[in-house]
């Protein structure tokens, strides 16, 4: 088993197995890839914000007849007593923020924080590594890797005066408290929806479907 890291982070969290870091080259770059290495089947497990990867792989897989599978995490759904305002981009997102506070907390990771350059808004940005510029001329940066529990949540909130809060639906655990103490807060959330996964291509939230698919695939040697 190979597993391939986008490279976007500085200090990923490596799985077990052989690990390549960075990208192929496009669809022509992943095709020959496949064919050299031999792989028999393809997991596509990239964020789900992540839709040029998603392509790139289903056009390598399907040139090579190379069986794929996608796995994402399920998606944040809203519960009782949330206040989400929903936007299909980081730029409506942007846009949304000017009726809805003066104090943003930002957690949609290093990419895309450009979108809010020009908002009058102050921000806490919340990512792994630093964001590219250009970034909010009013804001603060706190660099820290998730899971986050509730608890710290709550503090981060009340510490920086929080009055709305912007994420995007990635879905996941690791994440999903700071959607429990906006609901707690009675904050309003800017919600960015994720893509649409590409179609016609079989599409699983767990890792034991994943392995089942593996097993049950042609060709593949998981049995």
């Amino acid at each position: 088993m190979v597993s391939s890291l986008a490279g976007r982070v500085r200090d990923p969290v490596l799985p077990a197995g052989d690990v390549r870091v960075g990208g192929f080259g496009g669809v022509d770059g992943l095709a020959a890839w496949l064919e050299e290495h031999r792989i028999d089947a393809v997991v596509d497990a990239t964020h789900p914000f992540a839709a040029g990867i998603s392509a790139n792989a289903v056009a390598a897989a399907h040139r090579r007849a190379v069986p794929l599978i996608i796995l994402r995490r399920t998606a944040f759904e809203p519960r009782p007593g949330d206040r989400w305002v929903r936007v299909e981009s980081l730029a409506n997102a942007a846009d949304a923020l000017h009726d809805l506070g003066e104090r943003a907390f930002l957690t949609i990771g290093r990419q895309g924080v450009s979108a809010f350059a020009d908002n009058p808004q102050w921000f806490l940005i919340r990512a792994i590594d630093p964001p590219d510029p250009p970034l909010p001329r009013r804001h603060e940066l706190l660099l820290r890797r998730g899971p986050f529990d509730l608890p710290t949540e709550r503090r981060l909130l009340a510490e920086h005066r929080i009055d709305v809060l912007v994420s995007k639906n990635s879905g996941g655990a690791a994440t999903v408290a700071k959607l429990d103490a906006a609901r707690e807060a009675e904050l309003p959330v800017v919600m960015v929806e994720r893509p649409a996964p590409p179609a016609e291509v079989p599409t699983v939230a767990t890792v034991a479907a994943v392995l089942e698919w593996l097993r049950l695939s042609p060709g593949s040697t998981v049995r």
